[in-house]
């Protein structure tokens, strides 16, 4: 400590400008990549580190020539559709929204074929098919022909012909995936050794730039496209949805959450801080600390090029809170010195102050980092960042208080306020009062409130759906309901059958043998999929598919044989027309009704189903799960020859994982707390005590979710680590006030009264600031916004509470600490 006061005797009391200067240096340097500071929401922010699931998820798109990459405009006039009028109006929108350039192309009933004409026969189907952009088609004769059949109904007009869709495709340009696979390649061979970190990080930055450039292009086109629909607002009910827009509604939300609310969590700290302390030095000082470690860590991103995504998007606000809870600390030890030495010099009272307050600071952000390290143990990649950045927040939180702190308070030193006084703090004097009269009752109450939590635990939940994150108000929520109800569901989920070749393979003619693939399932002949045998298998595939409560529309080989049989009379393929069915599809159809769902030269049948959102009770991981068993058990297939895909695997991945991580090894967090304890404390007792809090506070935040029946999401799954770092905080700062009070007469109800008076007016204004400043977070339109404002908020009450009862009740009766 001696050491310590010579550094801040020689180094930083007396130079405060020089100090001061120097900082400045630094956060200008910082500013210089503030313009790189950037959100990602993109598919690689959702899955596992190295997780196999997105590389398949891109190779099922190559292999039948799909893509996720569009928007949905749902269309439902006020007058009827199928009108000369009404059909004309969507061709206008429809054109428009075409002439963007970011737009490859269009889908809509206005261009898919009509197989409505009695001529239409599977011979003359190159030359009869009629569509309503190029053929005078009556309108009540389209609407009939696109509700008869298999494919549109559900899926680009509703069953009741009054809503319809424009599929608004906008392609990921190739040399993204060129970036892509060469970032990935460079990663590989340099884990290897044979490609330098230099490679790897220019390939990498100018992946993260051009990925950047698209971002900005995607959202530029989503906008344009907002403005041309809004100009047809008058004559249709009009919705936009897809998983494009699904990224950048809830980037544009994150942002908006970053400024708007940032600002107004600044202006409510600000208030509080007002209230509380009463002068401008004590609002001031702490919010230009608040602001700097936010100020460093955006620069710090930014010159990392390290983005943050929906699960780090917080890391501003934890900041926020870490930082002030360390300023507040120091400001009511610094109030306190000064009314018990008031003709002290200020320099001397802030001397004081640091000394006494650096050890146990210093030690709520070592164990808060381990908490939040924690999180680095995680599979997913984002998930991983938001650790470290925390670390690194932490760290530079606690170097701004502990020198940008003194340096400003040097130049501004506060006066005396002789409204502080440590005989009456009416709120903590309550709770030491309750704490010593009523011991069963705390303990007890603790007991209970742990047995509460355990069971909320129990109902803890990692399903949920994206309509969740948004407020019923907002366009997105509306877009995903209508797309739902009417056209086939959002989330997009491919099962994909491979057809392994038999161990004999020798045999090349199919009638060679007595065998007949068009009629029977023949194992040595699997060059082709359009037998009987194998579309009846695919058609139990299908049904199955379609029968499940999660699923919309599903569409796969079988929708298209159905739409043949339309064409054929009515009258299912035969054996010999099963066969001829690649060469029987114009070439213009066959991206539409064959390569989506047959690849002969990957050996591939592939189902597209759209899951249900909406579904209250949607569950993926039970739904993945359920798909495969039947598969394999009802159906026969081998389990290596399934394969599922798509957003909803990724997105089900990353959430297991994070519950596997974070929830199932949360008992290895509170293990690496207790030996920090240990190490701090230097004893066992003292350590478990310090544990009780910690644990309460945590297990109340998670138990309430359970029984509010709030699921855990990539967001709200941090919590945990969250609700420990704020609790440790507590934790630490009064079982460390406690070891300095109990010196003075060994009396511990004494002391646990003058502790309360001293630290726990600072744990008390600090959960106040916080709690008061972040509820304005429950204006946001992002729901995962929302629960986080009300869980932080919770939790310091909850950390409050259990530090002021609990934990003193606990020291009382162990008496840890030996008598004078």
């Amino acid at each position: 400590m001696n050491r310590l006061g010579a550094f801040y005797d020689r180094f930083i009391l007396p130079h405060p400008w020089l100090i001061l200067s120097l900082f400045s240096v630094l956060l200008a340097l910082t500013a210089l990549r503030f313009d790189q500071f950037r959100l990602d929401a993109s598919a690689e922010s959702l899955v596992l580190e190295n997780d196999r699931s997105l590389e398949q998820y891109r190779q099922v798109n190559r292999t039948f020539t799909t893509s996720d990459d569009f928007l949905v405009v749902t269309y439902t006039p006020h007058d009827p559709l199928f009108t000369a009028e009404g059909l004309e109006r969507l061709r206008q929108l429809r054109d428009e929204l075409q002439s963007l350039e970011s737009v490859s192309s269009t889908n809509s009933i206005l261009n898919v074929p009509l197989l409505h004409s009695p001529d239409l026969t599977l011979e003359t189907v190159d030359t009869e098919i009629r569509t309503l952009d190029e053929h005078n088609v009556a309108p009540e004769i389209s609407r009939q022909a696109l509700l008869d059949s298999p494919m549109y109904p559900n899926l680009l007009i509703s069953e009741d012909g009054q809503t319809t869709a424009i599929q608004v495709n906008l392609p990921t340009p190739a040399r993204y995936f060129d970036l892509l696979n060469q970032r990935d390649e460079l990663r590989t061979q340099a884990d290897q050794g044979e490609a330098t970190e230099d490679e790897f990080n220019t390939i990498n930055a100018e992946f993260i730039r051009y990925s950047a450039q698209l971002g900005q292009e995607r959202d530029a086109t989503i906008e344009a496209v907002r403005a041309i629909l809004d100009r047809y607002r008058d004559h249709a009910s009009i919705h936009l949805g897809g998983v494009p827009m699904i990224v950048a509604d809830m980037i544009r939300f994150i942002e908006s959450d970053l400024s708007t609310f940032g600002l107004g969590v600044l202006a409510f700290l600000l208030l509080t801080l007002a209230l509380i302390f009463r002068q401008w030095r004590w609002v001031l000082v702490p919010l230009l600390c608040c602001g700097f470690t936010v100020w460093i860590m955006i620069g710090v991103l930014g010159w990392a090029q390290w983005p943050v995504t929906v699960i780090s998007s917080n890391f501003i606000s934890l900041l926020l809170i870490m930082t002030l809870s360390l300023t507040i600390h120091l400001i009511v030890r610094y109030r306190e010195f000064q009314h018990d030495e008031p003709d002290a010099a200020p320099r001397t009272t802030l001397r004081n102050t640091l000394l006494t307050m650096i050890r146990p600071c210093f030690y709520m952000a070592i164990t808060t980092i381990v908490a939040f390290g924690s999180l680095t143990f995680s599979g997913i990649r984002p998930v991983i960042d938001f650790g470290w950045m925390m670390t690194l927040g932490l760290s530079v939180a606690f170097l701004i208080t502990f020198l940008i702190f003194p340096a400003l308070l040097s130049l501004l030193p506060p006066p005396i306020d002789r409204r502080v006084s440590s005989d009456s703090v009416p709120f903590t004097d309550a709770f030491a009062r309750f704490t010593e009269r009523f011991r069963a009752t705390v303990l007890i109450s603790a007991a209970a409130l742990a047995i509460l939590c355990i069971i909320g635990l129990n109902r803890l939940t990692v399903e949920n759906s994206f309509i969740d994150y948004f407020k019923a108000s907002t366009e997105i929520h509306q877009g995903m309901i209508t797309i739902d109800d009417r056209l086939g569901g959002t989330t997009p989920l491919d099962v994909v059958i491979t057809d392994l070749p038999a161990p004999d393979t020798q045999l090349q003619d199919p009638f060679a043998s007595d065998c007949d693939p068009f009629l029977d399932d023949c194992d040595d002949y699997r060059d082709t999929w359009y037998t009987y045998q194998k579309m009846r298998q695919l058609g139990a595939v299908h049904d199955y598919l379609h029968s499940l409560p999660e699923t919309g529309k599903v569409l796969s080989i079988q929708t298209t044989l159905a739409l043949l049989a339309q064409v054929n009379g009515g009258k299912p393929l035969d054996a010999l027309e099963l066969a001829f069915v690649p060469a029987a599809v114009p070439d213009n159809l066959k991206s539409i009704l064959l390569t989506p769902y047959i690849s002969e030269e990957h050996d591939k049948a592939r189902f597209s189903i759209r899951i249900l959102e909406t579904l209250p009770d949607l569950r993926r991981q039970e739904l993945l799960d359920k798909i495969r068993h039947h598969l394999s058990t009802e159906l026969g297939y081998d389990p290596d020859r399934i394969q599922l895909s798509g957003m909803t695997v990724m997105y089900n991945n990353m959430l297991q994982s994070l519950f596997d991580s974070q929830i199932k090894t949360i008992g290895v967090v509170f293990a690496a707390i207790l030996a920090m304890f240990l190490l701090l404390f230097r004893s066992l007792k003292l350590a478990l005590v310090g544990m009780a809090p910690n644990l309460i506070a945590a297990g109340s935040v998670l138990g309430l979710m359970g029984w509010l029946g709030i699921p855990l999401d990539m967001m709200t799954i941090t919590v945990a680590a969250i609700t420990v770092g704020i609790a440790v905080d507590d934790t630490i700062h009064y079982i460390h006030r406690f070891q300095t009070e109990f010196q003075k007469d060994g009396d511990y109800i004494a002391t646990m009264h003058r502790c309360h008076r001293s630290i726990g007016k600072a744990m008390f204004y600090t959960s106040l600031t916080i709690i008061a400043g972040f509820s304005i977070l429950v204006l946001s339109n992002f729901i995962p916004t929302i629960y986080f404002g009300l869980f932080t908020g919770f939790a310091m009450f909850m950390a409050l509470l259990g530090a002021l009862t609990l934990l003193p009740r606990l020291i009382i009766m162990v008496r840890p600490f030996s008598t004078l």
